[in-house]
């Protein structure tokens, strides 16, 4: 298995029913660029209807012989993709790093985070065992099972291409299900570099697929009637058009929206561990991460320290081609996303917040036509301003400043989103109070972006989720399974007759 069937492909197709699909002359195109230099590196096939069609049709097909297989087979097809993974995992990460521009060890990381949810689905017999009760009625037993939905498709977006998808397709498939990917086409070949793995892993034809595409092709998965299930993480006005249109058509729905996720700092923190949160979790991976820290809440005197010291430290984080050793931040992904985030920085000096640091002119030697902003530091910012309302998704960090702890947290319980938040303190009443009270879906004390382990489960709350299950873990479990309950009586070779009354176990 080697990078050259994969990474330096000029043109991404689809992969159904167990082998790639190409484009031809008369489909739709779209560019794939590389962020760093700001060229077109290759082309996706979009797909259309009848592509769609048949790639849900495969997954329909495989669904019988791999639901009926022992889940202790299905989970040792996983392990061996883990191993797979992990053996061509440079290949990955650069092939990350190629469509998405973020730094060869992010990328590393992403991959890393994605597998910690295979190993959790390779456990996936003692995950499905049901529940038994002897003699709830006379002679009468009643049991449980948890059993597969059919065939699930994940949307997912470009800033994680291999971490997301492994949220949704290991839980699915290990609890039997199988599964269309349509991934983001903005970075599409790692779907086919995981496509390709599940096959040398002995996954059978038919119960992975991969269809390239657009609104086109999302739309044609949301309305097919042989689609039980449908995850999706992106923006919050797409998560809620998926979770809307897919449930009209009676599909379960998982749909994580977007994010601005505030970290609270404290006047008692520890300010130099606070400002290196700040830096990862701002700046890391351009931003562009559902759970970027956008917002510090400097409470109380603490804020002009803290500005001071990010001032500082933000126009020293090296930006560069991501596959640089020395690289801590790389491009953004599209010059379509680069016009927008710096719409943002300019929106915000209209607004008035004061731009304590400007990354907007930055050139990075060599790529000069990359997509690269340098990280931007906005101070003095409020709730009326849009820079605070809406998900930048970006190198863009806003200060705002909180009188004290209440005020804090009504910023955050009152904002739009929900999807992650942390509070630096040294007060261990005050982080208790902030995790009890805080209206949010994931929480960290001295913990920038508490993002889950795979055995538990990632999500949000208000508009960052859409649907009542969060991914992978236990939720995931629930989410791909359905449950069943059978209660169970053998003749005795005496019968009472019919009854006419609601059941009773006496």
């Amino acid at each position: 298995m080697g990078s050259s069937d994969s990474r330096l492909a000029a043109q991404v197709g689809h992969w159904i029913a167990g082998g790639g699909v190409a484009g031809s002359a008369d489909d739709r195109w779209g560019d794939v660029f590389n962020p760093a230099t700001g060229e077109i590196a290759r082309r996706v096939a979009l797909a259309t209807p009848a592509q769609v069609d048949l790639a849900v049709k495969a997954a329909a097909a495989a669904f019988p012989a791999w639901s009926g297989m022992p889940a202790l087979r299905r989970a040792r097809v996983l392990f061996k993709f883990k191993e797979l993974a992990e053996r061509h995992a440079a290949d990955f990460a650069a092939l990350i790093t190629a469509e998405h521009g973020k730094v060869f060890s992010d990328a590393e990381g992403e991959l890393t985070r994605g597998l910690e949810v295979v190993e959790f689905a390779c456990g996936i017999p003692q995950l499905l065992k049901g529940e038994y009760s002897e003699q709830v009625g006379t002679g009468i037993d009643m049991y449980s099972v948890r059993q597969p939905l059919g065939v699930c498709v994940g949307i997912t977006p470009f800033n994680f291409p291999a971490m997301v998808p492994m949220w949704m397709f290991p839980v699915a498939l290990a609890c039997g299900n199988t599964f269309v990917l349509k991934p983001s086409e903005r970075d599409p070949s790692a779907a086919l570099f995981i496509a390709r793995l599940l096959k040398e892993a002995g996954l059978p034809d038919g119960v992975f697929n991969v269809v390239q595409g657009d609104k086109v092709a999302v739309d044609a998965l949301l309305t097919h009637p042989q689609v039980d299930a449908v995850s999706f993480v992106g923006s919050t006005p797409i998560a809620r058009y998926i979770h809307d249109t897919a449930a009209a058509h009676g599909k379960r729905v998982q749909a994580l929206g977007g994010a601005k996720n505030h970290m609270v700092v404290m006047p008692d923190a520890d300010l130099d561990q606070a400002v290196d949160a700040l830096i990862g979790a701002a700046y890391g991976s351009a931003g562009e991460r559902c759970m970027a820290v956008s917002v510090a809440v400097a409470v109380g005197g603490v804020a002009d320290a803290l500005v001071a010291r990010l001032k500082a430290r933000v126009p020293a984080i090296r930006v560069a081609d991501g596959m640089d050793p020395a690289a801590e931040m790389g491009p953004l992904v599209t010059r379509t996303h680069f016009d927008k985030v710096k719409g943002y920085v300019d929106t915000g000096v209209a607004e008035g917040a004061q731009l304590v640091v400007d990354g907007r002119g930055l050139v990075v030697p060599g790529r000069e036509g990359g997509f690269f902003l340098g990280g931007c530091l906005f101070d003095h910012v409020t709730p009326a301003m849009r820079i605070y309302q809406e998900e930048i998704f970006g190198p863009v960090l806003c200060i705002v400043r909180a009188e004290g702890f209440e005020h804090a947290l009504r910023l955050i319980n009152e904002h739009e989103f929900g999807n992650g938040t942390a509070i630096f303190t040294r007060d261990g009443d005050a982080a208790r109070e902030f995790a009890h009270r805080v209206r949010i879906g994931m929480v960290g004390i001295n913990v920038p972006i508490p993002v889950p382990m795979a055995f538990h489960s990632f999500g949000g709350w208000k508009a960052s989720l859409y649907g009542d299950h969060h991914m992978h873990g236990p939720e995931g479990v629930r989410f791909y399974t359905r449950y069943k309950a059978v209660t169970q009586r053998w003749p005795a070779g005496i019968r009472a007759g019919a009854e006419f009354v609601m059941p009773t176990m006496k």
